[in-house]
């Protein structure tokens, strides 16, 4: 059944008029009056409604049930993720969502290939919150993770957090599985480095501020690929805590 996301208040019984996006994405699919689809709009849960009405630019909805169905995992994990180049950025955003990180804070590191002013830094926000609802689409999520505007990461680790902080870098002395297997299951945030990875002062600085230096092993992981490899392990490790 397609899912769509509609960022907009739903009520079942209401007749409902889709976002334009959405309405096109619906002529895409070649879909029908008749057709039944599900939408969320990211405060939980999921509405069953039927295409009532399809025209060249319009598309309307008869919304029918609620669902409380959720596929969110037992403990927030964050991804704060040191700025590499665009499209590692964008891969980034898909397989967090599909992962289950209930939130992503893009961060301005000493070694990150991009800088982002402010004008640039809300492009990118819209960018990323449509590869986020276009990946909660697929993989069945009804929530989308927390979206961060990107910051200074000297600014952003000074900053309070509820959340255990834990950086992972190749020059900690335990792994993050070693960690894991000992603790509960509970909120954290992982900070992965950008390409070339942290910088020694930068570590200091997350280290002074409360963060755990863990690594993943003996193989130095791509950027791209050690938030994604730690936040399956710890959803394993962690599952039914």
């Amino acid at each position: 059944m397609p899912r769509f996301y509609c960022d907009q208040p739903i009520e079942a019984g209401q007749l409902l008029r889709l976002p334009e996006a959405i309405a096109r994405h619906v002529q895409v699919l070649r879909l029908k009056v008749g057709d039944v689809v599900t939408l969320f709009n990211g405060l939980g849960g999921e509405y069953s409604a039927t295409i009532a009405g399809i025209d060249k630019k319009q598309v309307e909805v008869s919304v029918k049930t609620f669902s409380a169905r959720e596929a969110e995992p037992a403990h927030a994990i964050t991804i704060a993720q040191g700025l590499p180049e665009g499209a590692k950025m964008d891969w980034i955003v898909e397989k967090a969502v599909e992962l289950g990180a209930t939130g992503i804070q893009p961060l301005m590191c000493r070694r990150s290939v991009i800088r982002l002013d402010d004008e640039r830094a809300g492009k990118k926000m819209m960018h990323w919150q449509g590869i986020m609802a276009a990946a909660a689409e697929q993989c069945g999520r009804n929530r989308l993770p927390v979206l961060g505007a990107p910051l200074r990461f000297d600014h952003w680790v000074a900053q309070h957090s509820m959340h255990r902080r834990i950086l992972l870098s190749p020059r900690a002395t335990e792994s993050l599985q070693t960690w894991a297997r000992h603790q509960p299951g509970q909120a954290i945030t992982l900070m992965i480095g950008p390409e070339g990875g942290w910088s020694e002062d930068e570590e200091r600085l997350a280290i002074n501020h409360g963060a755990l230096c863990l690594g993943m092993g003996e193989r130095i992981l791509r950027t791209e690929t050690a938030g994604m490899a730690a936040l399956a392990a710890l959803q394993a490790l962690w599952a039914g805590m």
